[in-house]
Order: C-alpha cells, then structure tokens, then sequence
C-alpha cells in the first residue's frame, strides 16, 4: 500500500499566534504515525512561486494521511492557526511504481 503525505507550504502571518499550533499538533500526529520529511529548512523555488515555510509529513498510507486531517482533534488544533497563516496543504498518495533507470 501506498503511503500517503500532507504537502503545506505556509506563510506565517503572526508567528507568535502561530506557534500555538505548532505547539498542539503534535498529539495528534503522534496518534497517526505522522513523520515530518521536511519542516522547513533551507529551499531554493527553481520554478513558480514559493511560501516561506514547507513541509511534508508522511504517514504510513493515503487513507491514514486523511484520517488525520479529518480528524475533529486535529480540526480543533488547525483552528489555532486559522487566520495567522496563508496555506496551502495537498493530502496526497505516494508512488510506488517504476523509477527512472
């Protein structure tokens, strides 16, 4: 089974009000099997636009990665950061198919 991913790129508009959030996901990751492959960290947009933070969080499949985000806990926690941020956030499945030679 695929594993699935949240792709967010964000801009923090008020980063003192945002780390409240930052602050109370982590329960509700922790409960998904979520893993942070990227949580910020230097970045370099070789095309198209960019935000100024990125991140991509793995779980072990597209349906749990849903699951999180629909999670009422998570909604509850997400609510923290509404209006202290612009996102954009993709829920999206992996690929294990063929890889270039």
């Amino acid at each position: 089974m695929a594993k699935g991913y949240w792709i967010g790129r964000v801009d923090v508009t008020h980063p003192e009000a945002y780390q409240a959030y930052v602050k109370g996901n982590g329960p509700v990751f922790a409960r998904y099997g979520a893993r942070f492959l990227v949580r910020s960290g230097s970045f370099e947009a070789v095309e198209g636009e960019a935000r100024a933070r990125n991140v991509v969080i793995e779980f072990d499949s597209y349906d749990t990665a849903l699951a999180c985000w629909r999670d009422p806990d998570y909604q509850a926690v997400k609510r923290l950061r509404d209006g202290h941020c612009i996102a954009d956030i993709l829920v999206i499945e992996g690929y294990e198919g063929p890889q270039p030679a």
